[in-house]
């Protein structure tokens, strides 16, 4: 069992405007049914991967492979809410680096709000608290928590800043389809 720490590695939020109204939003299902094509263009070269499955007691889950800094990571959130305008995913992921392989806890927030009747306020919020493993991993070879957790913040802010208009745009996209 992995156990979580409440100490912060890293925390980034960006937000994005759309020209879509609140109404029309369902980011929970925008989620749960991205088109992994869809999912690599928001994000690109770091989105390699995406795809949807459930866990064994029956809860959504989203599974991503991307490329965060220097680790690629495999993440796999699970829904602990699923609404049209906020979703809130917990993962156990798995990152792959050059000393090895570690996990991190990842709470992605996916939120949506009115600015008025015709637009709405996209915003991503990730936080990564470290686990006993990734505790481990840093001892096991001599890194400083600070130093990792410097590293993870620049690299996980690039990478929100970048993602987060494109998802914006994909889900207002969405949206409108329908």
């Amino acid at each position: 069992m992995v156990k979580v720490l409440d100490t912060i590695l890293s925390q980034s939020a960006y937000s994005a405007e759309i020209d879509v109204p609140l109404e029309k939003i369902d980011i929970a299902d925008w989620l749960f049914t991205l088109p992994e094509a869809e999912y690599l263009r928001c994000c690109p070269p770091d989105h390699i991967a995406a795809g949807v499955t459930w866990t064994d007691d029956g809860r959504r889950m989203s599974i991503n492979v991307e490329q965060i800094g220097s680790g690629l990571v495999v993440q796999h959130y699970v829904a602990e809410v699923a609404e049209p305008a906020y979703c809130r995913m917990n993962s156990i992921s798995d990152v792959f680096t050059d000393k090895g392989r570690t996990q991190v806890n990842v709470v992605w927030e996916l939120m949506a709000e009115k600015i008025d009747d015709g637009r709405t306020r996209y915003t991503n919020k990730v936080t990564a608290h470290p686990t006993d493993v990734f505790m481990a991993f840093l001892s096991e070879h001599s890194i400083k928590f600070e130093d990792a957790a410097a590293a993870r913040q620049a690299a996980g802010g690039d990478h929100n800043s970048r993602e987060t208009p494109l998802f914006a745009a994909s889900i207002a996209r969405r949206a409108l389809s329908k």
